[in-house]
């Protein structure tokens, strides 16, 4: 068997040794040529996956180790029996830290209250739901919106997007791209719907570029007529707009997920995949050796006398600052996909033990309630 691989797959090296002949290659690096006579391929997002690299191949199976798939034409593919795999919710818990790192610097520069405030998550699939879980735990109100799970299980808990527009101080975006349908989402903030906004909203995106009309952001933001907004994806990245980066609160080069648990867990579940698929051992497969970051993973909080909001942003900010992502963009844009490449170790919640000191019950709760190990 022949397997080619993404060579910026994290502890995938050694894994899919034992079963056959495994290439690594940067990923605008592979190739109809070099898949031709593959078996599998194990990619990201920067492959395309369609019918120019894989028409002719003998390629069985494509396993993307993200929870994206738009870069695979998943019809042509079963059309043409080629098995392929995504990896929804690996890292639902790194897109949670990043929008919650995000939440608690709006509230600390723009000076709010989390109770005061109400944010509205556009998507509550795996990702979705655990940041409208992170949001509330930080204080805040919040608006659920997503039309396919309001059809299938009914409306309840679930608010139309015009109801999320005209309520959310604080919109967040988290579907999938989808060009076409009743719930296209390509565009899905353009031009009029960025109108309809007021001068006090802020828009989140992390989901998909397309989902907003970035030239459209930009002018809306040149107005005055939002508050501010916060990127992680962008339209024709990697060559983003200059001008639209300076304009945000926060833009930062593609990396919500891109905590190393995540990361393990698209690998961990790409492997186990293929595993499956060919009747392997590899389906028990484990990502192992996950490094730590360079702060302290055990630390210490002292809540006494200080109010809940801040200390649960402290315990956030530990973890995981996104402005120190934003400023490196900014610094030098033109190394938007090197920045991805060489991402510094960032671990999640679970990885860090907090010592507590002085804080009520509900306080320790909600620090429980959102991954950390209270001492």
């Amino acid at each position: 068997m022949k397997i080619v691989c993404d060579n910026k797959i994290p502890f995938l090296k050694g894994a899919l040794e034992p079963y056959g002949e495994v290439i690594y290659l940067p990923g605008a690096e592979t190739t109809a040529e070099v898949v031709k006579d593959a078996d599998v391929i194990v990619t990201r997002t920067r492959t395309k996956c369609k019918e120019a690299l894989l028409s002719g191949s003998s390629v069985k199976m494509i396993v993307t180790a993200t929870i994206g798939f738009d870069h695979i034409d998943t019809k042509w593919c079963e059309e043409n029996g080629i098995e392929w795999t995504n990896c929804p919710g690996c890292n639902s818990g790194s897109v949670q830290q990043y929008i919650a790192s995000v939440l608690v610097n709006l509230a600390k520069d723009y000076g709010f209250k989390t109770t005061d405030k109400t944010v509205g998550v556009i998507g509550v699939g795996n990702v979705g739901k655990k940041v409208a879980r992170i949001a509330e735990l930080l204080g805040f109100k919040v608006l659920l919106n997503d039309p396919p799970r309001a059809r299938k299980e009914g409306a309840d808990g679930f608010v139309d997007l015009d109801t999320v527009i005209k309520e959310a101080d604080i919109i967040t975006v988290h579907v999938p791209l989808q060009r076409e349908g009743d719930d296209a989402t390509f565009h899905l903030f353009d031009e009029a719907r960025l109108a309809q906004l007021n001068k006090e909203q802020i828009l989140i995106n992390s989901s998909r570029g397309e989902v907003v009309d970035c030239d459209a952001l930009k002018a809306t933001l040149q107005k005055g007529g939002i508050k501010t907004a916060i990127l992680d994806v962008w339209e024709k990245e990697p060559g983003i707009d200059a001008e639209l980066l300076n304009l945000l609160y926060v833009g930062t080069p593609h990396i919500a997920g891109y905590s190393l648990d995540g990361k393990a867990n698209g690998t961990t579940m790409s492997v186990q995949a293929i595993g499956r698929k060919f009747d392997l051992p590899c389906k028990e497969w484990q990502a192992e050796n996950v490094p730590l970051p360079a702060q302290p993973v055990e630390f210490e909080i002292d809540a006494e006398g200080v109010d809940m909001q801040e200390v649960l942003s402290r315990a956030v900010l530990h973890t995981y600052d996104v402005k120190s992502d934003c400023k490196r963009l900014r610094e030098d844009i033109g190394t938007f996909e090197k920045q991805r490449a060489d991402y510094p170790v960032r671990r999640e919640f679970a990885t860090f033990s907090l010592h507590l000191k002085g804080a009520d019950m509900e306080t320790m709760e909600r620090l429980a309630a959102m991954g950390f190990k209270l001492i």
